[in-house]
């Protein structure tokens, strides 16, 4: 196996950073860097719901992915010109929408929705589990000043979630790839997690190579662990916002 982006061992991690509060102007925000990829991801609020979901008491909490034309070094058509959406970001942003909602208390957010936008600046792998990554962050910060104003009963938040990407490259089971590793992986997979350790959603590819069970226990097991990581990180930048908030 040639030597990963930052000297990397096979269960590691790229330098994670959450930055959050990144835009002043969302309810919630966070600025999510994972080695070179980043992400920027917003929360607004709504004090509404889709037609569908009007008088039954509920919200809903729905997600939109995007990436810069210049994200990926070789410019990318903004979908707007083109004039729809491509079927990657239809599929990330369902992904991103199905993550959080699993953790979402429908009852007590009340008739609002909150929309999550997902922004990606720069591009190296795992820009879909960054997304979700940090888009838990901004969805969190954007429900702390409507439980402490009273506007909601209670916390809407049941858990956490977090993503990450691993795969088999060379043979070997490698947690985290960027695009030099995802381009050439013989199988690829996000995995999305609850804090408790539940699994939310495994998306495994294989490429060339068939995907064997004992393969797919290793890369379950270097998600768990790099996951857990990521939730420290959530934590940590939630804890900061607070303490920013809080503050006189």
């Amino acid at each position: 196996m040639s030597s990963r982006s930052y000297e990397r061992g096979p269960g590691e991690l790229r330098p994670t950073a959450i930055e959050p509060g990144f835009m002043r102007t969302a309810a919630g925000s966070a600025l999510i860097s994972v080695g070179e990829t980043r992400v920027i991801c917003t929360a607004s609020v709504q004090e509404s719901v889709p037609r569908w979901m009007s008088g039954k008491g509920t919200g809903w909490v729905t997600a939109e992915y995007g990436m810069l034309p210049a994200s990926t070094g070789e410019r990318k058509q903004r979908d707007a010109t083109r004039g729809r959406q491509d079927g990657r970001t239809v599929e990330i942003q369902r992904l991103i929408g199905r993550s959080l909602r699993v953790v979402v208390d429908f009852q007590a957010l009340g008739e609002r929705t909150i929309y999550l936008d997902c922004d990606v600046l720069q591009a190296d792998g795992g820009t879909r589990c960054a997304s979700v990554t940090g888009a838990y962050v901004a969805l969190s910060l954007a429900c702390a000043p409507l439980l402490a104003d009273g506007r909601m009963e209670r916390p809407p938040l049941s858990g956490s979630v977090a993503a990450v990407s691993c795969g088999m490259v060379d043979g070997a089971a490698l947690l985290d790839l960027d695009y030099s590793e995802d381009k050439r992986a013989e199988v690829d997979a996000n995995v999305v997690m609850t804090g408790d350790g539940g699994l939310v959603e495994v998306q495994a590819t294989a490429e060339r190579t068939p995907l064997s069970r004992a393969h797919l226990d290793q890369l379950l097991e270097l998600a768990a662990g790099g996951i857990a990581q990521l939730q420290a990180a959530q934590e940590a930048a939630i804890a900061e916002a607070a303490a920013v908030a809080a503050s006189p």
